[in-house]
């Protein structure tokens, strides 16, 4: 198979979607790989990294959408890019349909093969694409949300850890997923106070027997969310349903109760963000105040340890590029089940429900 990797585009972008290892991995496996130039040199990798591994460079992403069966990003295709699909094109990338209509109607217009990497499953009911960046993202959070504490960049003025004399910050946690589970790990090792929310009580039972007394655990509803928010510091959003829009945990009329300064890391922004208040931002212009109330809501954050987020993301993909490359995606979907919930889109028409439900399209499962 002829394999394509174009360079990110997207604001402050710095990922590539398949590593020199990983080209060469699908060289010595028989198959084409074509990178574009410059593609991985963010994150240290040079054309001449790639050349060593077996790949061919092109000189622009025209030519990697015009010559690849398969294209393998890390972010969902820019407006540019959907243009550039082909009937039948393998697309191979986080996609995050559920609060994008454009993207949606784009890739539909295409005629591509669209396989996200967020709801590929695996045998433990987890999402082993996703875990990843979850677990960058929210370990990114901390540092983010610290540093929006900080009164030069809007916050309050609050040290996470305090000293001694006067208290750390209160941070509240809504999840007790990846990213929350992450999220909370940091901010303890912070020395923040930390309360974490999930709606499973047995996902906290076992937060509670994980962590211990050092972490507060709290079943999540819009009451118990209120009664923070009037001294909390710092709340991140860690909440997930696969593939779906993310539930609105804070309404515009709850952030009234927030004190001015106090921040928000919404980590869901990609599947449409838990707050009514919040619309993404970029690297380049992270953060914007509602009500008082600094919201941090960048689409990709990992993209901001972009070594680390690349390195930890393509051991993940690798197999199922392999898988892909090998088989061609019909028999491979057909073999694995959990690569099979990845697909999205198909030749025109939505293949995944929480998509179809949530933007009003018919469901068509492949057959």
């Amino acid at each position: 198979m002829r394999v394509g990797v174009c360079k990110e585009i997207k604001n402050h972008e710095y990922r590539v979607g398949l590593t020199p290892a990983g080209a060469a991995a699908l060289v010595r496996a028989g198959h084409q790989v074509s990178v574009e130039t410059t593609a991985g040199n963010g994150v240290g990798f040079s054309d001449a990294m790639y050349l060593a591994a077996g790949a061919q460079i092109a000189a622009n992403a025209g030519e990697i959408f015009a010559g690849a069966e398969m294209v393998v990003k890390v972010k969902e295709p820019q407006a540019e890019e959907l243009l550039q699909l082909r009937p039948g094109q393998i697309l191979f990338t986080y996609l995050h349909l559920a609060p994008d209509p454009e993207q949606t109607k784009g890739l539909l217009n295409s005629d591509c093969v669209a396989i996200a990497y967020e709801t590929v499953t695996d045998d433990h009911g987890g999402l082993p694409l996703l875990k990843p960046m979850s677990e960058v993202a929210g370990r990114m959070s901390i540092q983010a949300g610290a540093q929006a504490l900080e009164k030069s960049h809007g916050g309050l003025g609050v040290l996470l850890s305090g000293v001694p004399g006067v208290p750390p910050a209160r941070v509240l946690v809504l999840g007790g997923g990846v990213v929350g589970i992450n999220a909370a790990r940091i901010a303890l090792g912070f020395g923040a106070q930390v309360t974490i929310m999930d709606i499973s009580l047995p996902r906290l039972t076992q937060i509670d027997n994980d962590f211990g007394p050092r972490l507060l655990t709290e079943v999540s509803n819009r009451e118990n969310i209120a009664t923070h928010l009037p001294q909390v510091d710092l709340i991140i959003g860690g909440v997930l349903i696969p593939g779906a829009a993310a539930p609105k945990l804070v309404t515009r009329e709850m952030l009234s109760l927030m004190r001015a300064g106090s921040v928000i890391v919404d980590v869901a922004i990609d599947q449409g963000g838990c707050l009514e208040t919040s619309h993404a931002t970029t690297h380049q212009d992270p953060t914007y105040v509602v009500d008082g109330v600094v919201h941090y809501c960048v689409a990709n954050m990992p993209g901001g340890v972009a070594r680390t987020s690349t390195l930890a993301l393509t051991n993940a993909t690798l197999p199922f590029v392999l898988q892909i490359a090998n088989k061609g995606y019909r028999q491979a979907l057909t073999d694995n089940p959990h690569l099979a919930n990845g697909l999205n889109v198909h030749r025109g028409a939505i293949t995944y429900a929480a998509v179809a439900r949530d933007l009003g399209y018919k469901y068509e499962p492949l057959v």
